[in-house]
């Protein structure tokens, strides 16, 4: 749950790099850290375990100025946190910088290389190996920054979001991603870099979305330039963000998990909303409509995500047999890719994750594809990996989720996993009518329930903190 930020426009980037970090704390972390390279073309980097407070103190008086920089909180894989193996990360001559995001799993024998050709290590992290491999290879086959990224990412095995910042080439920022979210803000003659689009909100709402194994050239008073690994350029897709600067503010309540779970009313009637009306009688998500007979020939439902996710799951494992009468299989994600599970074209795979960029479901979802099944994505974010990777699949519209341990993601999950169900328990006929109504009434009326419970004067912050 690392959280990446970068800058490169006209303004002084550090205050922005430092709000951006704040806005990604939700994510958890163990250190933060920056790297802004000044007018005078000096590389300034600043990083401290503990938190962002922590580095702000800790940079206060030195210079933090400079129009481009990298920022990044840290929670530990390799290396234990400290100082040191905060990001950013020095390459051997010092030249380049690198925050990154994810684990590389072949860096053992990669570093065990660069060793023995003179470089030295001062962490105990992944990361310092893969951009001293990048400085290595920019040396050795004297390319510029950007091709010696691509090069080694040829080489790696493992899951990244990474940016590179060259001190020799301050009007640049190279932006890659594998298996870890990554998102590029288009301002007025500046960009913006984040692993979600909290920190970019505030300044624009064009956005572009970074697909695995791409990698984007950000350069000053330029569009950005994207290429494949395979160094093949490939159109720029700009999108709007839906999101807006007041849903990631705290409103008001001491903390975002309090406001979170009062926001789980407005949550799940959005969830619902143009989809079920119990009056008529009618419940219809319009993502899984061209492929609702997929799900009526359906000999079984695998149901795949991690943590929350795939507890909705549990739930939406009695909603499908219960009511559809579709034996359903309920993975985890991170398990499912690794034990050669038996998969038949004829499968429904319903793929859960509130981020839409959980790198295990993805996995499993490439995985469930290549074996011909028919994947169903159900995820809050529009335009992430998820939805863009399934063949169908419905939003649950339950605005960003900031605090960590989740409330309205999974409820509004339940909601549209319910519809789902009772959608093709209708194609099915395998309800009566009777029974179809009235559940179609009772989930109508969820959200008052809902409001109820929250204005009981036994329910208050002091459950939340228990929770």
């Amino acid at each position: 749950m690392c959280g990446i930020v970068g800058y490169i426009g006209n303004r002084e980037a550090y205050p922005i790099l430092m709000k951006g970090l704040q806005r990604l704390e939700y994510r958890g972390y163990d250190s933060a850290g920056v790297a802004m390279i000044n007018a005078a073309g000096a590389m300034n980097v600043y990083k401290k375990k503990g938190k962002v407070s922590d580095l702000s103190d800790f940079a206060k008086g030195q210079d933090i100025t400079g129009n481009i920089g990298i920022g990044h909180t840290r929670w530990a894989t390799h290396g234990e946190p400290n100082d040191v193996n905060s990001h950013p990360h020095y390459s051997q001559s010092g030249d380049l910088v690198m925050i990154h995001n994810g684990i590389i799993e072949n860096y053992a024998s990669i570093k065990e290389g660069l060793t023995k050709r003179g470089h030295t290590f001062k962490s105990q992290t992944d990361t310092e190996v893969l951009i001293h491999l990048i400085e290595d290879i920019k040396k050795s086959e004297n390319m510029k920054t950007g091709h010696a990224v691509l090069a080694a990412l040829n080489q790696i095995i493992g899951a990244y979001a990474l940016v590179v910042l060259d001190k020799n080439d301050p009007d640049t920022l190279i932006a890659a991603k594998k298996g870890s979210p990554m998102v590029i803000g288009i301002g007025e003659d500046e960009f913006f870099i984040a692993s979600d689009a909290s920190p970019i909100v505030e300044y624009t709402k064009n956005v572009v979305y970074l697909n695995d194994e791409q990698v984007a050239i950000i350069r000053r008073g330029q569009e950005i330039k994207l290429r494949t690994i395979k160094d093949k350029e490939i159109p720029l897709y700009v999108q709007e963000l839906e999101m807006e600067l007041e849903a990631i503010e705290k409103g008001g309540y001491e903390h975002f998990m309090l406001k979170e779970i009062y926001e789980q009313p407005r949550s799940v009637k959005d969830s619902m909303r143009g989809r079920l009306n119990a009056e008529k009688g009618i419940v219809q998500l319009g993502g899984i409509v061209d492929h609702i007979a997929k799900f009526k020939n359906a000999k079984r439902i695998i149901i795949i995500a991690c943590g929350t996710s795939w507890h909705a799951g549990l739930v939406a494992e009695y909603l499908f047999e219960e009511y559809a009468r579709i034996p359903v299989e309920v993975e985890y994600a991170s398990e499912f890719r690794y034990r050669n599970p038996i998969i038949y074209p004829d499968d429904v795979v319903i793929a859960i994750s509130q981020s839409g960029e959980t790198a295990d479901t993805l996995a499993a979802i490439e995985l469930a594809k290549s074996k011909g099944a028919t994947i169903i994505g159900v995820c809050n974010v529009v335009g992430s990996s998820i939805p863009r990777a399934s063949h169908a699949g419905s939003y649950t519209h339950a605005g960003p989720e900031i605090g960590v341990a989740s409330t309205k993601a999974f409820t509004a999950q339940v909601v549209v996993l319910t519809l789902m169900a009772l959608q093709v328990a209708k194609e099915k006929g395998t309800m009566a009518e009777s029974k179809f109504s009235q559940l179609l009434y009772e989930l109508e009326s969820v959200p008052s329930k809902i409001e109820d419970v929250l204005k009981q004067k036994r329910f208050n912050k002091t459950h939340c903190r228990y929770l």
